[in-house]
Formats: structure tokens, sequence, C-alpha cells
């Protein structure tokens, strides 16, 4: 698979001496293609594999565009392993948040149950999406992010934590300071807040 047409590099003159802008241009482009294949493995899409090159190719030229070329190449797969850990994790959290609400229609708000205890693992079948249901998709993940932005702070720690930042029940309940018991009824709020104001945008759950 080729690569797309995009800049091989982020650089230009003004960023660094032309000698320091030349070589890391060089580098870059002759590090571009490996590095593409390697997020095409882990991401399994070609735009997003674009992507993650392009993010860690920008990092690596703002950051330690002014090192020694000796340091680019480890520094450069450290970013870029960062980058598509990164995007990983936002998309396993995308397919989360979309795929939970249908387990809650008809619990209880004071449910203390934690969300994720009733999801089964995610085996990726729901990657497969046509045009249309990824557009909805991304109208709803906006509109959770709006709501995320107006919950009480400790339930938008708990939830954060325990579905962005994917911290075990236990890893959140230290952080925050709080009883297991405590994180699980802060998520189960959060979500229940979320559902309710997705409800009165017209989006059935």
């Amino acid at each position: 698979m080729c690569v797309a047409q995009r800049p091989a590099s982020p650089l230009s003159r003004e960023d660094f001496p032309l000698d320091s802008a030349t070589q890391l241009n060089v580098f870059l482009a002759g590090a571009e293609r490996h590095a593409f294949r390697h997020a095409m493995l882990a991401l399994r899409n070609e735009a997003a594999a674009l992507d993650a090159v392009q993010e860690a190719m920008m990092r690596l030229a703002s950051k330690y565009g002014g090192h020694s070329p000796d340091e680019w190449p480890p520094l450069f797969q450290r970013i870029l392993q960062n980058v598509i850990r990164d995007m990983l994790r936002r998309q396993k959290v995308r397919q989360l948040w979309v795929s939970m609400w249908s387990g809650f229609g008809g619990r209880d708000e004071d449910d203390a149950g934690d969300p994720l205890d009733t999801l089964e693992a995610a085996d990726g079948s729901n990657l497969d999406l046509s045009p249309e249901r990824l557009v909805g998709r991304e109208q709803v993940l906006a509109l959770i992010e709006a709501e995320l932005a107006r919950l009480p702070q400790r339930q938008r720690e708990a939830f954060l934590m325990r579905y962005w930042e994917d911290m075990s029940t236990a890893e959140t309940a230290a952080a925050m300071g709080c009883s297991e018991g405590s994180v699980k009824t802060h998520c189960s709020r959060a979500t229940h807040t979320l559902a309710a104001a997705l409800a009165k945008k017209g989006i059935s759950l």
C-alpha cells in the first residue's frame, strides 16, 4: 500500500538552521514509509495511520529538531508509539461510549453498578460501519463530550478516569481518595445523566 501524498516533513527553513532542517527532512523522509506500515498494523486504518505518522513527525520536529541526529531514531519511535497508543485509547473509549448505552435503559438511576461490568469485551465487530452510521456516531460523541463538561466534578473525574484513562475501579478510588463503591456510584450517575441529556435531544438509547 502506498502512503498517501502528504508532506514528508513538517519543517521549514525558519524552524531550524538549514543544515539541521535538511538532515531532519532526510531522516523523516526515510522513516516515513516504515512508520506508516507500523501504524497501519496497529490502527488498521489508512487515514488514521497517516495522521499518526504526521503527528509523530510534527512532535519530533517541534520538540527535538535541534537534537543530535543520532537521537532522532529512538525518539521518533517512542513518539510514534505514544501517538498510536493515544489513538487506540481514544478509539476504544469512543466505541465504549457508543456501545454502552444499550445497557442502561431500564436501570435505576441510583444503581451503583459500574457500567463496564455489563459490557462484553470488544471484538472489533463494530468497526465495520457505513459512512452514515459513522457520521451519526461522531455527532453523538460530540454531544456526550459537551455534556461531560456539565457534570459535577466528582462524577466527571470518576467517569474520565474509568473510561478515558482506562483505570481500574481500585486505581480510580485511590486517585480520588474514596471507596470503590463511591467510584461505581459516581460512574453510574454520570452515565445516567449523560443518557438523560441525550434523550432530551431526541437521541434514543
